[in-house]
């Protein structure tokens, strides 16, 4: 063990969290009550420069749900599942898990019957019921909790959380240099990894294989190359000499964002807000990571590069110093994530351990264990 005494080794969670597809839905079920990323506001045609619209409609997927969100006339986020209360058809047939343009709305009509909603999701109109007592109050969207940071929208069935600021704490006051509200998108890359959420998860969030697995990586951030011991995340990883952000050079014309301080504005910084955000925070631009389990097995990762929107306008941009760079960490990290799973699947695995300077990763049991047991009596133990 090259002098590592097995009493140092932490256990990682047991197999049946990475493979078995029982344990995959219930812990879904966890999943749908924690705040989870849904994707950038503006992308989803509910804002735009970083203020939400009033009166707009859109449709996303919710752990493999389809969600109805709305924006009202003060522009108030609400969401609801796409379920008219009256027979059952979607409000907004969608056939796939493939969002639908946003548009203006001012109300919500089943295309069925005509039942008519609200942007808050109250019936407002069901005809030729005249001669029926009909409580319209009892037959309101089924509602779930929206609410924005960062630019993001995001989502929860409780109705009863925190708002999503307060429930990511401490990360929003970590990031609070970064104009992540305004950032616009510059590249979009979208991946279908065979792979187990927690798996990326847990590897974005440590750098013990940033050696083997990334040696251009490597090069640009010496210090990734030594196993991720002693890194200093909170202060910002520093470059090679001569760099200072995440591209293929190291450099960029781009400016750095304006109010980051002295070392943000030359090293590197990354943030897993749990459960399905990584944020890798470079000087003038950001890699946001959003993780959508569909199975036990297969997480689809929609990566985005945000840019400052004055940059994104300037005549001549062009994203691909760090959308190359991204693009080939990505499907290393990828290919590595998907051997992982196909080593978990094997009768010869059982637990992984954790090694000392891999105890970042430990936050995934930290973080899932607890809310497992929080709530294991309403979800059939």
């Amino acid at each position: 063990m090259s002098g590592i005494s097995l009493r140092a080794l932490q256990p990682a969670l047991d197999r049946h969290h990475y493979v078995d597809g029982e344990s995959f839905e219930r812990e879904s079920e966890v999943l749908r009550r924690e705040w989870t990323c849904i994707g950038r506001l503006d992308e989803l045609g509910l804002a735009r420069s970083g203020q939400l619209l009033p009166q707009r409609r859109a449709v996303v997927e919710f752990h493999n749900e389809s969600i109805i969100i709305t924006s009202d006339e003060a522009g108030s986020l609400h969401a609801f599942a796409n379920v008219c209360r009256h027979r059952g058809s979607q409000l907004v047939p969608v056939e796939s898990t493939v969002p639908t343009d946003a548009c203006d709305a001012k109300s919500l009509r089943c295309p069925y019957h005509s039942w008519t909603y609200g942007l808050d999701g109250r019936l407002l109109h069901a005809p030729h019921t005249e001669d029926v007592d009909v409580n319209n109050s009892a037959f309101g969207l089924n509602a779930l909790r929206a609410d924005a940071w960062g630019g993001f929208l995001w989502l929860t069935e409780d109705l009863e959380a925190p708002m999503v600021v307060d429930a990511l704490s401490p990360v929003p006051d970590r990031v609070r240099r970064y104009p992540l509200d305004t950032l616009v998108v510059g590249r979009h890359l979208e991946y279908s990894v065979a792979a187990n959420w927690k798996v990326l998860a847990e590897n974005y969030n440590e750098c013990y294989h940033c050696g083997p697995v990334h040696p251009e990586l490597s090069r640009l951030v010496p210090a990734f190359a030594g196993g991720g011991a002693g890194l200093e995340w909170e202060d910002g990883i520093p470059h090679r000499d001569g760099a200072w952000t995440f591209t293929l050079s190291g450099t960029s014309d781009r400016a750095p964002f304006p109010d980051l301080d002295d070392a943000e504005r030359v090293r590197h910084k990354g943030e897993l807000v749990y459960p399905n955000l990584l944020l890798s925070l470079a000087a003038e631009h950001v890699a946001a990571f959003v993780l959508r389990p569909t199975a036990v097995d297969r997480t689809e990762v929609i990566c985005e590069l945000l840019f400052a929107a004055d940059e994104f306008t300037r005549p001549g941009f062009d994203p691909s110093d760090a959308a190359d760079l991204w693009d080939l960490v990505n499907r290393q990290d990828w290919a590595i994530c998907e051997s992982v799973q196909r080593g978990m699947t094997s009768r010869y695995y059982s637990q992984g351990w954790f090694a000392p300077m891999e105890d970042a990763a430990l936050d995934i049991r930290r973080w899932l264990l607890p809310r497992l047991e929080r709530y294991g009596g309403d979800i059939g133990g």
